[in-house]
């Protein structure tokens, strides 16, 4: 009896030191997968973002302005601490991501190289050779971009691989199975978005300047949601302003830099829906998720068909221009020169500093966005007072406003290309799509594509000077009769 014992401590204790073995190599084959992938995209990864998350988890509780809110959330609700604790602590999980290097750079990475390169020809640009040049090692960036898509996290993620990993606030929308741990993974934080209570913007605003004064690189939409209609949303200046908090530090003010982002598309996978949004905000109803569903379900068998039958065809372009980093010191530098002591003044004022530097970088921005085939086609066609415009008209208007671009510093993919040629590759998606069909020596736009039409127009009218009021005045939203199937 006393050898079976014996014998079977030994086979456990076998057992133990094999398992022990198995995990110990295991952990070393993905430490130098790991490494791999950040030596092959020669990429700066924020060495924070491998900080396990109850460490980050145990900082944040340890940090006094919590606990200070904490005591005025247990104060006016009239509950106890513990309890307020254990809502920080819920608040927390539902935040702070865990970094994966393996899914960030051989899962992500590949996956959105091959979808986006299946849906669209990607164009990645800058404002100048290297927007890097000059920036500190150790610099700290702040990504603002444009929302046209939720592609965009996938794009801009793919576009800047090679030089940054980023983290993204993503909005509630992506909290379901299997996305939240998708996105957790590629370290990208949760926010709830038009959430007022003060306890939960105070953990996420320790979170987010936590992360930030430990050099990780954020991108933030300013916009605070998708456009619906196309044109450059309004700044929203949450998150940002949290940002810069830290700058209150003159050493990481320093290291400080603003990033814009301009993103634009020939065809934005959700416009349709965005603009049933745009309309229900207009009283109209939206047709019942069933309908909704079967729309969606017609639009991807009607996909698999042509792939099928080696009809397929991709939706245009995707592009990503990056411009001209911004230095956070020389902003407060340039306000301190006229007598404005940003982190001197009272939260309303403060708060109004912030948002003008938020608009300016908006406005660069919108400076930047991508003129594609599609929205150019589409500007054109929405200054003609008729929905009949004849081809030679209306390439001699795509050349006009082709001509305006540099005026304002835009940036118009396949500069050297044809106009002609430009049109036919923007006719050919909007023909796909029933936006308008051939008639005679012209193009009709048909009665469900005016709404396309004006969405894509509306992207770059900010672009086009006198021919944006033009753009304007026509702008057919949130029209949406008979817009039809996608």
């Amino acid at each position: 009896m006393t050898l079976g014992i014996l014998a079977a401590a030994a086979a456990a204790a076998a057992a133990i030191a094999i398992g022990g073995a198995a995990w110990w190599l295991a952990r070393a084959t993905l430490d130098r997968t790991a490494r791999r992938a950040v030596l092959r995209f020669r990429s700066r990864v924020d060495r924070f973002k491998l900080t396990k998350k109850r460490a980050i988890i145990a900082t944040l509780l340890a940090d006094p302005a919590i606990a200070e809110a904490v005591g005025a959330h247990a104060r006016e609700h009239q509950v106890r601490e513990d309890d307020a604790w254990k809502r920080v602590r819920r608040y927390l999980d539902e935040i702070i991501p865990f970094f994966n290097i393996i899914a960030y750079y051989r899962l992500g990475y590949v996956a959105s190289r091959a979808l986006l390169n299946f849906f669209y020809k990607v164009s990645v640009d800058s404002e100048r050779p290297n927007p890097f040049r000059g920036l500190p090692r150790d610099s700290v960036i702040i990504y603002l971009m444009n929302h046209r898509s939720n592609a965009d996290y996938v794009l801009v993620a793919y576009a800047l691989a090679g030089d940054v990993s980023i983290s993204y606030a993503v909005g509630e929308w992506a909290r379901a199975f299997p996305l939240e741990h998708i996105f957790k993974s590629f370290g990208s934080y949760f926010i709830r978005r038009r959430y007022r209570e003060p306890l939960y913007h105070v953990v996420l605003e320790r979170y987010v300047q936590l992360i930030t004064r430990n050099g990780v690189t954020q991108g933030i939409f300013p916009e605070g949601g998708l456009t619906r209609d196309g044109r450059l949303g309004a700044a929203k200046i949450g998150l940002l302003d949290y940002a810069l908090g830290t700058a209150r530090d003159p050493a990481l003010r320093s290291r400080m830099y603003v990033m814009p982002v301009a993103i634009n598309y020939d065809r934005v996978l959700e416009d349709r829906s965005l603009l049933r949004e745009l309309a229900s905000r207009e009283g109209r109803e939206r047709p019942s998720r069933a309908v909704q569903f079967g729309e969606v379900m017609r639009y991807a068998g009607w996909n698999f068909g042509r792939i099928l039958t080696g009809r397929w065809r991709r939706y245009g372009r995707a592009a990503v221009m990056v411009g001209e980093p911004v230095s956070v010191a020389s902003w407060i530098a340039r306000l301190e020169g006229d007598g404005v002591r940003l982190f001197e003044l009272e939260r309303p004022e403060r708060l109004a500093q912030v948002q003008r530097f938020c608009d300016e970088a908006m406005t660069r921005i919108g400076a930047l966005i991508p003129v594609t085939p599609v929205a150019l086609a589409c500007a054109a066609m929405q200054t003609f007072s008729s929905d009949f415009v004849g081809r030679a008209q209306l390439l001699a208007r795509m050349q006009e406003l082709r001509d305006v671009l540099p005026e304002v510093n835009a940036r118009f993919l396949d500069p050297g290309r044809d106009v002609g040629e430009i049109f036919d590759r923007a006719y050919r998606m909007l023909r796909m799509r029933k936006v308008v069909a051939r008639q005679g020596g012209g193009y009709l736009v048909l009665p469900r594509g005016r709404p396309l039409i004006s969405y894509y127009a509306n992207g770059v009218a900010h672009l086009l000077g006198a021919f944006g009021a033009g753009i304007r005045e026509r702008d057919a939203l949130p029209v949406l009769a008979a817009m039809g199937d996608w």
